[in-house]
């Protein structure tokens, strides 16, 4: 009775619940060599593109960009990009990539990626909307195409390594606008299907809600409260110290969590206004306290596999860049106003964001495995956009960041430039395979990035 129960909570994830206690893992009659982490997936999504003199190695000399409004992305493609000679160079850290400095041997920049794109729907809600499937809403429709390509990667990889978690994927936006601004294109890049949205989780509490408060997950924790009480009695009801040290930091974590949830809600209550404005709730704290909670997914075994927008699409919301501008600011907005000194507004933004990145690496490179390797040495994550420069919609060069190291299967440290015109799916497809996916395509890819692999 107790092996089976041991072997359900395996299966299930519960081993994963709790961090690995070497002492309880003896006492089990299991040894270092029983426990391989599990590989994790986080995608995380940065809004309205980028400055590309910021962001892109040799073009800080560049003009600022034209506008292209409505529904168009740009054109001018063929005149505008210079491009790509392929080939694995230094990284070379541009003001927009300065925080990922101390990451050097952790993080890949790649450039010369593009995404499939067609007109007929607006260019920012397709740029989040069709980010991970890789293929336009019209093309779906036409070409009669459901699954996979129908399926956004995160999706496709979920079904196939979400057996022993609890769920396969996790989608979490930090938006935290509760009134409807745009439709929901904008602010979701999950997608069960065509037209079947994975709607991401924008609000702290109801995220923490969902990981620790089901029903299900209850059931978990109560079962694994029962493994820990029979463990310790065997233990003579007692842990090693080192144990004892990494629960209490694990506890501390949960704790320091739900800390920050209730101050962001006092923050909100203490508002003078009659309905909350979630505009004044500064973005880092908000972003990194989202951030932290799907890292704690990730540790216990909640899931594997996550998506993460930094911010939605368009929405011309005003929001707080706490650090960064005494008042909040539009992002939206201002990528259409990069004339004369307007760019270095936007560029400062872009700079903030990839410091929440490099906060992300920071922890999962702080976060122990079972093996004693980091949480960063089994992840793959990713940072990118649906849309190279904000202003002009472009929807080629976009920028991708990749950090982690996929359990030693991904080269780092280097800046790969990929063959100009490179759909963004070949990537995808790449992922795919290192998180142990037997495919040889991917909606509209050409073949996977081979200079990735080790």
């Amino acid at each position: 009775m107790e092996g089976n129960r041991r072997h359900f909570l395996k299966a299930q994830g519960a081993t994963l619940l709790l961090p690995f206690l070497p002492s309880m893992a003896h006492a089990t009659s299991r040894t270092f060599d029983d426990v391989t982490p599990s590989k994790k997936l986080m995608f995380m999504y940065i809004p309205n593109g980028i400055v590309r003199r910021g962001f892109f190695p040799g073009e800080a000399e560049a003009e600022s960009p034209g506008f292209v409004g409505g529904f168009n992305a740009d054109k001018t493609k063929k005149e505008k990009r210079i491009d790509n000679n392929p080939g694995a160079y230094a990284l070379d850290f541009t003001p927009t990539m300065q925080p990922l400095k101390e990451h050097a041997e952790d993080v890949t920049m790649i450039t010369g990626l593009e995404r499939t794109y067609k007109n007929g729907q607006d260019v920012h809600a397709q740029g989040a909307s069709c980010y991970l499937t890789s293929l336009s809403p019209v093309q779906a429709e036409q070409q009669g195409i459901r699954h996979p390509n129908g399926r956004s990667l995160d999706q496709v990889i979920g079904d196939a390594v979400g057996h022993n978690t609890i769920y396969n994927t996790l989608e979490v936006s930090c938006n935290g606008f509760r009134a409807p601004k745009e439709p929901i294109e904008f602010d979701n890049i999950s997608w069960y299907g065509p037209g079947r949205v994975a709607p991401s989780i924008r609000e702290p509490q109801k995220l923490y809600d969902r990981l620790f408060l089901r029903n299900g997950y209850q059931e978990h924790i109560d079962n694994v409260t029962d493994l820990v009480l029979a463990d310790a009695r065997s233990l003579s009801r007692k842990l090693a110290v080192s144990d004892r040290r990494k629960l209490d930091e694990f506890m501390t974590m949960v704790r320091d969590i739900e800390l920050r949830i209730e101050k962001m809600k006092q923050l909100l209550a203490d508002v003078d206004i009659e309905i909350p404005k979630t505009e004044i709730l500064p973005r880092g704290e908000y972003i990194r306290l989202q951030a932290d909670l799907v890292l704690l997914a990730f540790q216990m075994g909640i899931t594997n596999v996550s998506t993460f927008m930094i911010g939605p699409e368009r929405w011309d919301a005003t929001l707080m860049y706490e650090g960064v501008f005494d008042n909040p600011v539009q992002h939206h907005n201002m990528t259409h106003n990069q004339k004369g000194e307007g760019y270095k507004g936007v560029m400062k933004i872009d700079l903030f964001h990839m410091q929440q990145y490099a906060y992300v690496i920071k922890r999962m490179k702080e976060i122990k495995e079972a093996d004693g390797s980091s949480m960063l040495d089994n992840s793959i994550v990713a940072y990118g956009a649906g849309l190279g420069d904000g202003s002009t919609h472009q929807f080629y060069d976009l920028p991708m960041v990749v950090a982690g190291h996929a359990q030693k299967q991904m080269k780092q440290g280097r800046f790969l430039k990929v063959k100009s015109g490179t759909l963004n799916s070949n990537l995808w497809l790449s992922f795919a395979q290192m998180m142990g996916l037997e495919l040889d395509n991917f909606a509209d890819s050409q073949g996977g990035i081979s200079e990735l692999w080790v």
